[in-house]
């Protein structure tokens, strides 16, 4: 008559919504891994290459946790993937990061608005205020490479 037997487990089985969600965010970080690597690569300035660098390790921080979330609720390990390509030109990369910090911000207030989970939308929520002061940091460099 009822398809669960184990009502608990049916309540709190999380949303396909968020596990899909965390599966983005995941793609997303381990894309920005990558590009800022290669920013940091590509800049001249000393000063810029390590502000790129500290960035960087915010997002392996936030992919590490968003990992670890979407073990707990899947219980299997993502497969993360490149998602984005990051462009090959510095000023061009620069652009293509602040926007996509800007982006990702709206996207992770919004997993964690969705979410009932404390420990998800403490998460999300301040990996979305990281992510606002990194837009700002690239828009910086953008506007001061972009003379």
């Amino acid at each position: 008559m009822y398809p669960y037997t184990n009502y608990h487990d049916a309540l709190n089985r999380p949303s396909n919504k968020l596990v899909s969600d965390v599966e983005k965010a995941i793609n997303g970080e381990y894309s920005a891994i990558h590009c800022y690597g290669k920013l940091a690569n590509l800049t001249l300035s000393g000063e810029e290459r390590k502000r790129i660098l500290e960035i960087r390790k915010d997002e392996i921080k936030h992919f590490q946790q968003f990992e670890q979330i979407f073990v707990s609720l899947t219980g299997k390990q993502p497969q993360p993937k490149i998602v984005e390509e990051c462009p090959n030109v510095y000023l061009d990369g620069l652009e293509f990061a602040l926007q996509d910090e800007q982006k990702t911000v709206d996207f992770y207030l919004e997993i964690a608005d969705d979410s009932t989970n404390q420990h998800i939308k403490e998460v999300f929520l301040r990996a979305a205020a990281d992510e606002q002061n990194h837009a700002v940091w690239f828009l910086y460099y953008f506007s001061k490479n972009n003379k």
